[in-house]
């Protein structure tokens, strides 16, 4: 069904126009999400550079519903009723992306609440390279959509499990450690906001490789015979 998706939203009609807008959404919330990475590992950031990343923020929430209202448009037509199923297949995909502009902005607010950089120790080293992966992740993952890469999707699905498994690991010895109360906070929440954003890039994914009343859940059994 993704191949076809694609095809269809390549079109030059009314359809196409949805399928630019949900790429924008895609590079903006990955620019977004490595803005965001760097004022949280600094805790610093000009006016400018938060400024930026709100108002990227607006303007994915902006396509998010300029996707719908096109989609509700669209389907009013009698002749276009066989495109149903992309288009909840696209509304379905919308919503993910337009989350990760909200964990982005998410990552950069923790700042309000501890003063610098966070410590130099192996937690967070850990953290640094959840980060590293989650966004080479995103910025792979309109590529992987885009040519409908089984392979590479099943790739990042399964190292999705054990990055999810990362997260809660590294948030278990956070608690459990000796830091004062804003930089336990900060980590705790920079581990959870880290473990969406991969969620939600893992979720556009499935779209490769899951049937559109799939989307979002991983079909244990299916994946595992698909990565084995």
């Amino acid at each position: 069904m993704l191949r076809e998706f694609i095809s269809i939203f390549r079109a030059g009609d009314s359809l196409g126009g949805m399928g630019e807008s949900f790429a924008r959404m895609l590079s903006l919330t990955c620019e977004m999400t490595s803005a965001a990475g760097d004022m949280y590992f600094h805790g610093t950031a000009s006016p400018d550079e938060r400024s930026r990343i709100y108002q990227q923020d607006v303007e994915v929430n902006q396509l998010q519903r300029a996707i719908r209202k096109q989609v509700v448009a669209h389907l009013a037509l009698r002749r276009n009723q066989p495109d149903v199923p992309y288009c909840l297949f696209l509304m379905s995909l919308v919503k993910d992306v337009e989350r990760l502009g909200d964990y982005a902005k998410n990552l950069t607010e923790v700042m309000d609440f501890r003063a610098g950089p966070l410590p130099d120790d192996e937690i967070v080293a850990e953290l640094r390279s959840i980060r590293s992966g989650v966004e080479s992740a995103f910025r792979e993952a309109a590529e992987v959509f885009a040519e409908s890469d089984r392979d590479r999707a099943l790739t990042f699905i399964r190292e999705g499990r054990d990055m999810g498994k990362r997260c809660d690991a590294l948030i278990r010895r956070i608690a459990t450690g000796s830091y004062d109360g804003p930089t336990t906070a900060a980590l705790i929440l920079g581990a959870r906001y880290y473990k969406r954003i991969w969620a939600h890039v893992l979720n556009v994914l499935s779209s490769v490789v899951m049937p559109v009343h799939k989307l979002d859940y991983f079909d244990e059994d299916e994946i595992s015979r698909q990565v084995s």
